[in-house]
This record gives C-alpha cells, structure tokens and sequence, in this order.
C-alpha cells in the first residue's frame, strides 16, 4: 500500500501581506533590506500604517505553506501542520489552505484564542524581498499540532528553517523528524533565510540531528553561512555530512543538485524577475512534487528550476493552477 500523503509539512503560518516599496522607503523605515527580521505587533502596526496608500496582495503563506500549496497546484497530496488564531486573519487562512487542496491540522476547527502572525514582503524594483514578520500565535507551535499518524503516512517530511526561531517550534521540528525515522518518512528541511542561518545556527543542527536527513533545501548564501566559509565547493562538502542529497539554489546561476553520488548542474530559466518572494518555496515544492511522482533528481530539479522561474516573473509566491501544470509538460 502506497502512503496518502507525497509530504507532510510543518511550518509558521503567517499570512502574506505583499506590498511593492522603494528602496528609500525602507532606508526611512530603518529596515534591513532583503532579508526576514521578526518584529513585534506594534512594530508592524506602524509599518503597515505607512504603506497604507500601497496595494496589497494577500495569501496564506509562511514558507512550508507556498511549498505545499505549490505541491497540491502540480497534483501532489500534501498535509500541513500550523497555528493560527480563532480570529478573521485566522479563519482567511484555513480557508486559503482549503481551496488550495492541503489537508490540515486546523481541520479540527480554530480554538486558539490570540493573534494570528502576519509577514509584511516588501519588494523593491530590483525584485528583492524584504519580510517583515510578527509571528503571533505561530510562535507556540509545538508538538501538539503535530499528527504522528498523518507525518507515518506520508513519503517526505518538509521542515521549515523558520521554525528554529521558536523553543516550541524547534520542538515540534525535531519530534517530527523522530516519528519520521522511526517510521521510515524521509525528511527534509529547508534552511530558508540567511539570517536563520547567521543567528541560529546551532537550532538548525540540532533539528536535523546527529544521523543525516535525506534533503536539504538551501540557497547559496545559506549554504556558505552553515558551512562557515566562502567557498562554495566547502559548502557543497560539509552539505554531504549533513544529508543523503541537497540542492543549492544560485538564482540567474540555476542550481547545483547532489543525488547522493554525484554534483548535477541544474540550468536556469532566464527571466526579468520582478519579485523573487517564494522562489525557493515553488523550488522546494516542485522538486519533492517531482520525486514522489516518479521522475529522478534531474527532471525533479528541471522541474523546480522551471517553477522558481515563473513565478519570479509574477508578483507574490504562487502561481495560477493552470500555468504552473503546464510547466510538467515540458520535463522529460
């Protein structure tokens, strides 16, 4: 009997409120440009007040989410464990999350009383992101949200680095990694952002644990910061000690992909980006659509090169249903 589930995913639910900016106006708002700082709620109160007079798209979002939504869009079956708050933002995610085709948790009905967290993406005209986030409610993940037997049927489990920033979440994190070997899920994780990698280091060692995960999700930068070196071939060595197989997105560059053997060299889609916001969640999402439906490391990673590509030409980290199936057409 196959397992229900391609991936189990456990991530911060955050909804995605996405606004176009200069970069001068962030320069005035003091904010630290292309990268994700956590902020408290007054904090982004008073950023949102300012950008009041700028469109904004939303969508549920967080990371892990954009991933599993794009795995559902492609055809995959995805679960997704988060928090949110018995309150309206809470209630537009659950809703967003089902109309996507991702099983939950939160199926169970919204009781939490509290806040549910927001991220605020700035893009700039150079199509760079910069992410605002209170994290809300998201930040007492822990392992009660958590389905052990939902994650056993399930092929991969899909971890979202954000998730060191909380003791709670880091928690849950590593328990499900845990029901995952014992249960033979493979599991993955992604290192999502730079400055996870700068300040928490060590959280994300101790989420993949002492034996090797099976795939790691990462960008160069963050690749270079959690192998504390400036050389990407270091990176690509201390990677292998880590994890059975990885992929290191390089942006214009394509992207390198270790299958557990060999280096493969993943070409890029050239494009005018417009807004690089869920590029390496659509990566992450193809790929491990791509590996549970069949196709080898490369078609997997030609693939997520294919969709990263896309949807930077779009505003926000998704794209339509339609557009993105028509990409699997292409993959040989």
């Amino acid at each position: 009997m196959g397992r229900t589930y391609n991936v189990y995913g456990i991530g911060n639910a955050l909804v995605d409120m996405e606004y176009e900016v200069t970069t001068e106006l962030l320069q005035e708002l003091k904010i630290d440009k292309g990268v994700m700082t956590l902020m408290d709620e007054q904090q982004q109160e008073e950023v949102i007040a300012r950008l009041k007079s700028n469109h904004c798209k939303k969508s549920c979002g967080g990371s892990a989410a954009n991933t599993m939504v794009a795995l559902s869009q492609l055809g995959g079956k995805g679960f997704y464990s988060c928090k949110v708050a018995k309150d309206e933002t809470g209630t537009f995610y659950l809703e967003d999350l089902l109309r996507c085709g991702v099983d939950t948790n939160l199926n169970n009905g919204l009781t939490s009383e509290g806040i549910t967290g927001k991220c605020l993406v700035m893009v700039t005209p150079d199509a760079d992101r910069t992410m605002n986030t209170f994290l809300g409610i998201t930040s007492s993940l822990s392992q009660a949200e958590v389905i052990p037997d939902k994650l056993t049927d399930s092929e991969y489990l899909y971890i979202e680095g954000y998730l060191v920033t909380s003791e709670t979440a880091k928690a849950a994190s590593i328990k499900s990694r845990e029901i995952a070997q014992n249960s033979g899920v493979k599991i993955s994780l992604s290192l999502s952002d730079e400055n996870m990698v700068k300040f928490f280091r060590p959280g994300l060692l101790e989420m993949i644990g002492n034996q090797k995960i099976d795939f790691i999700f990462s960008n160069e930068s963050e690749a270079l910061g959690m192998a504390e070196t400036d050389d990407i071939n270091s990176a690509i060595e201390y990677l292998k000690t880590l994890s059975e197989g990885f992929a290191i997105t390089r942006g214009p560059k394509g992207s390198l992909i270790f299958d557990g053997k060999e280096i493969l060299e993943i070409a890029p889609n050239p494009v005018k980006a417009v807004d690089t916001v869920g590029a390496g969640d659509m990566y992450a999402g193809a790929f491990l659509y791509g590996v549970t439906n069949g196709m080898n490391f490369t078609q997997a990673g030609n693939l997520a090169s294919a969709a990263s590509a896309k949807v930077v030409t779009n505003f926000g980290p998704r794209l339509e249903t339609e557009e993105l199936k028509s990409l699997l057409k292409e993959i040989n």
